[in-house]
């Protein structure tokens, strides 16, 4: 095996793990993507149960005071 043999094969072998490191990288970048979008979703959700939370003591609060206004009343 000659000196331009061997130069060629590390040059073949140095494509191949560029090609497989970009690869990986593509990989990474749709995973943060879709990590990124799960997070998003799962903040507006939050968003909601938080509203939904705040909305429910409300009406138990005006429940509870329509109840005493009866208990006063009878």
């Amino acid at each position: 095996m000659t000196a331009e043999d061997d130069t060629a094969i590390v040059a073949g072998q140095l494509a191949d793990l560029t090609r497989a490191v970009q690869q990986m990288a593509d990989q990474l970048k749709s995973l943060r993507t879709r990590a990124d979008s799960q997070q998003e979703r799962a903040d507006s959700q939050q968003e909601r149960i938080d509203l939904a939370a705040r909305e429910l003591t409300e009406v138990s609060d005006r429940l509870q005071a329509a109840a005493n206004a009866l208990r006063a009343a009878i």
